[in-house]
């Protein structure tokens, strides 16, 4: 059994004048989500013994604020293959974890992390929520039915948890006019 947990960036700067969006760092609601995902990964007991994460500023500067929450820092392996990656892409970059890892925590972007939860899990109440949105600095964490993780196949895996900033703190939500 491997266990996946998939973090979608916080909520970025639309503000800073960067040349690319590969620079855009995060803003001050995206780094108070961040931290506290990371401080309710630690409460709930998510432990991880590899981390997978773009290394765009925003999902750099996610990680510093969950390390903070979480109280311990773990340093990722950085893959620029995982910038703006699609499901399938996400999906070779799964297959090609080292099976020593059974805990793996995934960092990057969103449309490729939603349609990586929805190819790969099971129908049911979380993967609906998944399917209404899978807002930033968002948790998903499955687990998987293999010894390899070369064996991830599509719908096999099980959604145990769905977990957005705003469940945590309403305030952290959408922005309402």
């Amino acid at each position: 059994m491997k266990t996946l947990t998939l973090l979608r960036h916080a909520k970025s700067s639309w503000d800073d004048p960067v040349a690319r969006d590969f620079d855009r760092p995060l803003n001050a609601k995206g780094r108070r989500a961040a931290e506290m995902i990371g401080r309710h990964m630690k409460a709930e007991g998510f432990t991880f013994d590899h981390v997978l994460a773009s290394p765009a500023i925003r999902v750099i500067e996610t990680l510093d604020e969950v390390w903070s929450g979480y109280g311990r820092t773990l340093e990722p392996v950085w893959n620029r293959a995982l910038y703006l990656a699609s499901a399938a892409t996400l999906l070779d970059l799964v297959q090609a974890l080292p099976d020593d890892a059974d805990h793996v925590l995934m960092v990057g972007h969103n449309p490729g992390l939603e349609d990586l939860v929805l190819d790969l899990t099971l129908d049911g109440e979380l993967r609906e929520r998944v399917e209404d949105k899978y807002p930033t600095a968002t948790v998903a964490q499955m687990t998987l039915p293999v010894d390899r993780w070369a064996e991830a196949r599509a719908h096999s895996a099980a959604l145990v948890a769905f977990i957005r900033p705003r469940d945590l703190d309403p305030t952290l939500g959408p922005d309402t006019p």
